[in-house]
């Protein structure tokens, strides 16, 4: 919470008996917005002394650790506290659907990691593979020709990528880099692969 992480309740709010405090919880690993839910002093020391992320609950006004019933627990990591030190953001590991009502999020959102924009181009690329058949588009058509051509194209990108990279002209670098990268798409996705297997293979690696 504060630097010296030794109590969840700072002024002004530690002025105020019982106080509870807003918590956002956000999954560590994909940064998804699972949940709020409320703290008060002694659900923070109980999160911080258990690893599990415990509240006060309002309508049963006593501590609720989050799972104690249904096991999906979500386990701690981090805890921050806002600029005004009246709301903290907690990352931390949700064990199964975090919503009561059993979905990922309290707002019915699956918990998948997104990385923007590539996201939304692999879901792009994921519906013309579906639609393989459409003469209008070049990447159903890459498809239709199957896992070689698509390895060609990926192999002659990364060749424009690296004399590219050997010349002064950056603009043309980058439309080659953002070719190649295209093309790697299609072809994780020729092989049933998305980004978040190379990202997972990355991650072990790190570790």
């Amino acid at each position: 919470m504060n630097k010296n992480n030794k109590s969840l309740i700072s002024p002004p709010l530690g002025e105020l008996e019982g106080a509870l405090i807003p918590a956002i919880i956000q999954d560590a690993t994909t940064k998804n917005v699972l949940m709020l839910g409320y703290m008060n002093e002694e659900a923070y020391q109980k999160t911080i002394s258990t690893k599990q992320v415990t509240f006060f609950s309002r309508s049963k006004k006593r501590l609720w650790t989050k799972g104690e019933e249904s096991g999906n627990f979500l386990n701690l990591v981090s805890i921050k506290n806002d600029c005004d030190n009246d709301t903290l953001l907690i990352q931390a590991i949700p064990v199964g659907p975090t919503c009561h009502k059993g979905t990922d999020t309290c707002w019915a959102e699956s918990n998948t990691q997104n990385y923007g924009f590539l996201s939304q181009l692999e879901s792009v690329i994921s519906n013309r593979k579906e639609n393989a058949d459409s003469e209008s588009s070049y990447v159903a058509s890459l498809f239709k020709k199957g896992i070689n051509k698509i390895a060609q194209k990926v192999g002659e990108e990364a060749v424009e990528v690296v004399i590219e990279a050997k010349d002064a002209n950056d603009h043309l670098f980058l439309d080659e880099s953002a070719d190649l990268l295209f093309h790697y798409l299609i072809l994780l996705q020729a092989k049933g692969f998305k980004l978040n297997d190379i990202v997972s293979v990355l991650q072990k690696r790190h570790k």
